[in-house]
C-alpha cells in the first residue's frame, strides 16, 4: 500500500504529510490514523512504547477517551529525505472539565511507500483556563483559513 506523498520530501510534500497527519488525528478515528503507519510501526509517545497497528489503535482509543474535545495543529520544523520533524499543540479537557494545551515535538521516519515506520513524540501538558483556548473550530478537521501555530504565537 502506498501513502503519498512519498520520500524524499520537499518543503511542499513535508507540509502535505504533516497536514494529512493533523487531519487524520483530528478525526479522532484510531483505525483511520493507524492506516498511515507500517504494520510494525514503533512509537515512543511520552514514556510509552507502542508497536504495531493494533497497539496504535488501542493507544489512540484510550487517549481519546481521556482527552475530550481534542483539537490539534501540526507544523513542519525540518525535513530530510525520509524524515520529518514537526512541532504541535493540541487542546483538550478531561472529564472534570479541566482544560489543557499539550505542546510537543515529533520525529517521523517513513518507508519508501510513505508509511510512517517510526514516531518519537515528546509532549508537555499545560493547564489552561477555558477562556485561554485558541482552537474553537467544530470538532474534526481544522478549517483551511484557521491560524497556524506560528500565527497563534505558539
Amino acid at each position: 500500500m502506498s501513502r503519498p506523498p512519498l520520500p524524499p520530501f520537499t518543503a511542499e510534500t513535508a507540509a502535505q504529510k504533516a497536514r494529512g497527519a493533523e487531519d487524520a488525528w483530528n478525526s479522532r478515528d484510531p483505525e483511520r490514523v493507524a492506516q498511515a503507519y507500517t504494520p510494525d510501526s514503533r512509537w515512543r509517545n511520552r514514556a510509552e512504547i507502542v508497536e504495531g497497528r493494533a497497539a496504535i489503535v488501542a493507544f489512540l482509543t484510550r487517549k481519546w477517551r481521556r482527552e475530550l474535545d481534542y483539537r490539534l495543529i501540526k507544523e513542519v520544523w525540518a525535513f530530510h529525505e525520509n524524515r520529518i520533524a514537526v512541532r504541535f499543540a493540541y487542546e483538550w479537557h478531561d472529564d472534570a472539565g479541566n482544560w489543557f494545551r499539550s505542546y510537543g515535538n515529533e520525529n517521523w521516519e517513513f518507508d519508501a511507500d510513505g508509511l510512517m515506520r517510526r514516531r518519537i513524540a515528546s509532549i508537555n501538558d499545560l493547564p489552561i483556563a477555558e477562556s485561554e483556548r485558541k482552537y474553537h473550530w467544530p470538532l474534526g478537521q481544522r478549517p483551511d483559513d484557521h491560524a497556524s501555530l506560528s500565527d497563534l504565537g505558539l
